[in-house]
């Protein structure tokens, strides 16, 4: 009977991870990889639902910004952005500022269903729904509503409180911008199934004080997240993205790198997936946001790849890669189910290696840039290789 090999990440976002919330961030975590994998026997084990419980995970805990505990909009309400892909078929399907949606991964994977389904009237059924609309539809599909305001966190509602005022009523001195630990990120998952089938996905609660009805990359075809696999199921690629959203959606960045890594292997050259992240993040990321006058572009990706590996067996390969203080990872298999949080850096710049890091159990800090701005070509791109092939 063969192994049964089913591999799952996840990441809490890239930004600031403060150091208060850090054990319950890794706790989180774990327990997402571990409820993704160790689903009820009824539980669908597709590549889809693997990511779609991981997430819903991450969405009801309070220390991450998706579902629950959500950033609040300007006007004090929780609207919820999310996607999920599949890598055998290309389906994608979202949600955008969705209020009142306990789990709006669920969702986003329900509208991704329905889309495949044929329609009595041959209308094309959509993959994205926003607002007014997406509740509807999750009222309509059995996926379980609550109350606007359950979804509020006192730390929602303190930090809202606190710039909402600062917003309304500028004082002199004051530092006139969110701080580094105002929750911006997205969380994510990607995953291989025992079929060898890849999918990604993604959710978040968006900017603090967003404007109402805004939508990020996470609600954004090519830009929150990206699944493709060959028809030979030799190569292929699922990744999730975090960061600032307006950034990430210029870029499409998600898809983006998808091109470029299957660019690669159309080449029949060899694969360096180090040189495709950064080449992707530095040329295709952040140098054209700074010849807008963005000083610092902030994205984070959680990429896990299907490779050759030795005696030309497929295997699976994880990195992670951002420009951000610091990105939360957690992944674990079938093989090696104890889930791993991992920080674990290598730092290149300008394509020569610079450092090497690996820090188990521990999430990666690293200081503020200091100085003059620092030319796009030249900018640090964080880049780590997670092994989570045995």
């Amino acid at each position: 009977m063969n192994e049964r090999r089913v591999y799952v990440a996840v990441h809490g976002g890239a930004g600031y991870h403060g150091v208060a919330s850090e054990r319950s961030v890794k706790s989180t975590l774990k327990r997402a990889c571990a409820r993704a994998l160790w689903g009820s026997p009824l539980d669908d084990s597709s590549a889809l639902s693997v990511v779609e419980r991981a997430i819903a995970v991450l969405e009801d805990d309070e220390y991450f910004n998706a579902g629950y505990s959500s950033n609040l909009t300007i006007d004090g309400t929780v609207e919820c952005d999310a996607a999920v892909m599949d890598g055998l078929s290309g389906d994608f399907g979202s949600v955008g500022a969705v209020p009142g949606v306990k789990n709006p991964i669920k969702l986003a994977s329900t509208v991704l269903r329905h889309s495949r389904e044929s329609d009595s009237l041959g209308r094309i059924r959509p993959m994205t729904l926003v607002a007014s609309g997406a509740y509807s539809f999750a009222s309509s599909q059995g996926i379980q509503t609550v109350s606007p305001n359950e979804m509020i966190s006192p730390r929602a509602t303190q930090e809202w409180q606190k710039w909402k005022s600062r917003l309304d009523h500028p004082t002199d001195g004051d530092p006139g911008s969110l701080p580094q630990d105002a929750m911006q990120d997205t969380v994510g998952a990607v995953v291989w199934d025992n079929e060898g089938n890849l999918a990604a996905g993604v959710s978040s609660g968006g900017l603090l004080l967003k404007y109402s009805g805004r939508i990020g990359e996470a609600a954004t075809f090519g830009s929150g997240c990206w699944a493709q696999q060959s028809r030979s199921e030799c190569s292929g690629m699922a990744c999730s993205i975090s960061g600032a959203g307006e950034h990430i959606m210029r870029s499409g960045l998600a898809r983006v790198l998808g091109e470029a890594l299957q660019s690669r292997q159309s080449d029949d050259s060899e694969l360096d997936t180090h040189h495709v992240l950064l080449r992707t993040l530095n040329q295709q990321f952040t140098e054209p946001l700074r010849q807008r006058g963005e000083r610092m572009p902030n994205a984070g990706v959680l990429l896990l790849t299907k490779e050759q590996g030795e005696d030309n067996e497929v295997v699976p390969r994880l990195w992670c890669a951002f420009t951000t203080e610091s990105m939360a990872v957690a992944y674990a298999s079938t093989t090696k189910p104890s889930p791993k949080v991992i920080a674990e850096l290598v730092m290149y710049k300008n394509d020569r290696l610079l450092i090497t890091t690996t820090m188990q159990a521990s999430i990666l800090r690293r200081s503020p840039l200091t100085g003059p701005a620092v030319d796009a070509e030249k900018s640090s791109v964080y880049i780590t290789a997670l092994p989570i092939h045995r």
